[in-house]
């Protein structure tokens, strides 16, 4: 398991459109994905899920992927927060 704290640096925060590339990079691993805000954990690979942490700008999140291919997981998910999800 291994586990990478990230803050949302996009003024609109975690919407459809960042939740859905954040679904569609999860759906790339075998691993286990799972977001972390405040007790709140929440399936990576659910679009719902996602949309409903409410996670709004300068939010942080606990990204934690689980089983073989985890590094790279929590790599590919770390570089959408940190390249803004492509939105400037």
């Amino acid at each position: 398991m291994i586990s990478k704290v990230v803050t949302i640096k996009n003024r609109a925060g975690i919407h459809a459109r960042p939740a859905a590339l954040i679904v569609q990079t999860a759906n790339q691993f075998a691993s286990q994905i799972f977001f972390e805000k405040d007790s709140n954990r929440i399936n990576g690979k659910s679009i719902m899920g996602i949309i409903t942490l409410g996670a709004a700008f300068n939010t942080s999140l606990t990204v934690i992927a689980d089983g073989k291919d985890e590094l790279a997981a929590v790599e590919a998910i770390v570089k959408l927060f940190e390249n803004k999800f492509e939105e400037g």
